[in-house]
């Protein structure tokens, strides 16, 4: 089956989709975007969380043929390829790296866009909020001290460029 669909802004065709496929091999496997981990393939542990059509998913839990003509945005599409070194990332990207909130980075990328979509919604979420939005996803290093450090440092961060 052949899959077209838009990938971090730009129209992708993935051929030779079988069925059963889903969303997140066809991004990790056949289009060369590794940054969604594949941890539990359940969707209890949000390392595969990407955007579909503006809405945080799970990829795992995601037929390839549902992504038809759907738009999918990556932990990678958050960056910005057009600047250099550090500026490139995401605020979000930057806070969980500035924060000391990445360790063995399997649940990163997930909870980095989780945190994106957050702070998209509630510029200044408080800590429940944080801690609802994140509840979805599973670390087994940090202790989540650190990521609730990243969302507020991120959060703060966004406040600041928008005033």
């Amino acid at each position: 089956m052949r899959v077209n669909l838009i990938v971090n802004g730009s129209k992708e065709t993935v051929d030779d989709v079988w069925e059963g496929e889903s969303l997140l091999y066809v991004l990790r496997e056949r289009m060369g975007l590794p940054g969604s981990k594949n941890a539990c393939e359940q969707g209890e542990c949000g390392s595969c969380t990407v955007y579909l059509d503006g809405v945080p998913a799970c990829a795992c839990l995601v037929a390839a043929g549902q992504a038809e003509g759907r738009e999918v945005r990556t932990v990678e599409g958050l960056a910005d390829e057009g600047l250099p070194g550090p500026e490139r990332l995401d605020p979000v990207q930057r806070a969980f790296v500035e924060a000391g909130a990445v360790q063995c980075g399997f649940c990163t990328p997930g909870l980095i866009v989780q945190a994106h979509d957050l702070i998209g919604r509630v510029p200044d979420p408080s800590d429940a909020e944080i801690r609802e939005a994140l509840a979805g996803n599973l670390c087994r290093c940090t202790g989540y001290e650190k990521i609730l450090d990243a969302v507020r440092l991120a959060a703060a961060e966004r406040n600041r460029s928008t005033a």
